[in-house]
């Protein structure tokens, strides 16, 4: 009788029909042994060598990415000592990213459940991480989750909005101004005395 098995590949999944070579043994069927040997790291000669092997064996936690800028749900597998957005591109899952280092915010996610483990994610603050804020370049999942994308800008305000009470136009003006001041400093020694009339404006 024809029948269909789920086989893991790298981190995904494929079917594979007919699968005489397997049938005699029902326990291969069910733990394919190809899901330890992708997984597991290069170990030793040990006295206990299976002992050794299946604790170098990283978990692999399911991770689900609602893109809502477009509109698609992303699901693939991450082992726990993995970036989450390597392992993203390495399924050919394409998520938002710039920086790649945890400094900026265009890869940020909201966790709708589960739990992110993000030591070296410098782009956003202990506060915003404690509302459940996470960047994936930089993320490990340290559990089953489930995240959504946020917009880079949005993210941005929420973590620096207070520091700007003027609201984004003042904030765009004192770059500028900030920038003039910057390209002729060498030329006019006593810019910083020099009254901006936009700045006046906007204020």
């Amino acid at each position: 009788m024809a029948m269909e098995l789920l086989i893991p590949g790298r981190f995904g999944v494929s079917f594979l029909r007919n699968p005489s070579s397997w049938s005699r043994n029902r326990s291969r069927r069910r733990f394919p042994a190809v899901v330890t040997a992708e997984l597991q790291s290069t170990v030793g000669v040990s006295d206990h060598p299976a002992v050794e092997a299946s604790a170098s064996v990283p978990n692999v936690h399911h991770v689900t990415v609602h893109d809502r800028q477009r509109g698609i749900v992303h699901q693939f597998l991450v082992p726990e000592d993995q970036y989450i957005l390597h392992m993203a591109e390495s399924q050919n899952i394409s998520l938002p990213f710039a920086c790649r280092h945890g400094c900026c915010t265009s890869c940020a996610v909201r966790i709708k459940s589960g739990q992110i483990k993000q030591p070296e994610a410098l782009g956003i603050s202990t506060e915003l991480k404690s509302k459940g804020y996470a960047l994936l370049c930089v993320g490990f999942a340290a559990s089953d989750i489930e995240v959504e994308t946020q917009d880079e800008d949005e993210v941005y305000w929420l973590q620096f909005g207070r520091y700007f009470a003027g609201g984004p136009i003042v904030i765009l003006s004192n770059l500028f101004i900030k920038a003039l001041k910057s390209i002729f400093m060498v030329a006019l020694p006593n810019i910083q005395n020099i009254r901006f009339p936009l700045y006046i404006v906007l204020r």
